[in-house]
């Protein structure tokens, strides 16, 4: 076995590397040269396969302090190790299942009998929303698809006066074991049985107001509590109104999938919301007292003398809660816009002609003042004559 690499080295890891440490290195290289990502890659296979017969030994206590003591050779025919050369048959799933169960999809294998107590699936549907209610939070009264318990069977899907039966293939234990040729050699996999769809248990008189299911379908009310501070993308979970559950398991959860609608005045980022407010030039030049609306009613906010557009204001408190602490809330932050008048009379465009010359130093008029004015004074008379 001089041709094959260190297992530690395969792995990339040191000798005193802990069961974690395999299992992150191995999980690693499972992901980069998998078969099903490397669809004809014969050099990822390779890979793949050196790794997990690497994995395979360092895993197993007893295999590795075998390695340890005599690398390879404890795996070939007659070597020292007693092993009779590497077999990777076996229950399989015992050294693969968890970590392809997270990596190739769904979610770590159950190692509980098939026939056990399961909870029941999580059941989606989708709300709208309007801005407000997605701020303050509502409650929506809906109907929902709902699989109610068959009063007359209990659920257990057998004619009234009978049981369901102990499966004869699986022996009541919920799952088979099959064993099939693989890259890896022979491999021993677990499934539920085919025959009772991993119950352990078959009906053979259906019962016939809910044909066997054990459940009947019906619509049902239901009222949902939106908690102040959602956005799109968020859910909210209903506990105990989804599928229900096998073998004495609890009902799965109803997940409501919010979409909120926009708002014609403001608009929201994460716990911010945002807004513009037109003001007048004379608002902008002289400064004044405006009115600005927010979620919570219009507040009176004072802008300085000259303030110019694009200027922005920061309402501190005033924005969405926060959905972790309902007592903290964003800011909300307005646009000042000054407005330009776009239609004037001959008054009009004579008085900011009058404003322009006094910009410029010179008089605003020929007549002797009694009474010299400052720069501010000019200024408001000027923006009196523009609005009269």
């Amino acid at each position: 076995m001089a041709d094959k690499r260190d297992y530690y080295e395969v792995l990339g890891v040191t000798r005193d590397a802990s069961e974690a440490d395999l299992k992150k290195a191995y999980r690693k290289l499972a992901k980069k040269y998998h078969p099903d990502i490397n669809p004809g890659d014969k050099e990822a296979e390779a890979k793949f396969k050196e790794a997990s017969e690497a994995y395979a030994v360092l895993s197993d206590a007893e295999k590795r302090k075998q390695y340890d003591q005599f690398g390879h050779a404890a795996f070939e025919q007659g070597g020292a190790g007693g092993y009779g050369g590497f077999d990777f048959g076996g229950d399989m799933g015992d050294i693969f299942g968890d970590l392809f169960g997270d990596i190739f999809g769904g979610g770590r294998r159950s190692r509980q009998p098939y026939n056990g107590p399961m909870q029941g699936a999580n059941v989606r549907i989708n709300m709208r929303i309007d801005f407000m209610e997605a701020v303050f939070g509502v409650e929506k009264n809906i109907e929902i698809g709902y699989k109610e318990i068959c009063e007359d069977c209990h659920g257990s899907g057998a004619k009234p006066g009978t049981q369901p039966q102990t499966c004869g293939r699986c022996q009541g234990t919920g799952q088979v074991t099959f064993t099939q040729q693989s890259i890896f050699g022979m491999v021993r996999n677990v499934q539920p049985c085919p025959d009772c769809q991993g119950t352990g248990q078959v009906i053979r008189e259906k019962c016939p107001k809910c044909s066997g299911q054990g459940f009947k379908k019906i619509r049902k009310p239901l009222k949902v509590t939106i908690p102040p501070g959602v956005d799109t993308g968020i859910s909210v979970r209903v506990a105990g109104f989804g599928e229900p559950g096998r073998n004495g398991g609890p009902r799965g959860d109803l997940l409501v999938a919010l979409q909120v609608g926009s708002h014609p005045i403001f608009h929201r980022q994460d716990y911010d919301i945002y807004s513009t407010v037109p003001i007048s030039f004379v608002d902008a030049a002289l400064g004044a007292d405006i009115k600005i609306k927010t979620v919570d009613g219009e507040v009176t906010q004072t802008i300085r003398p000259g303030t110019q557009t694009d200027t922005q204001i920061r309402l501190r408190g005033k924005g969405v809660p926060s959905r972790r602490n309902r007592n903290v809330r964003g800011d909300h932050y307005v646009t000042l816009i000054v407005q330009v008048p776009t239609k004037l009379n001959a008054d009009q465009k004579e008085a900011l002609k009058r404003f322009d010359d006094a910009m410029k130093g010179k008089p605003l008029s020929q007549e002797p003042e009694k009474k010299k004015k400052g720069f501010m004074d000019k200024l408001k008379e000027t923006f009196e004559d523009l609005e009269d």
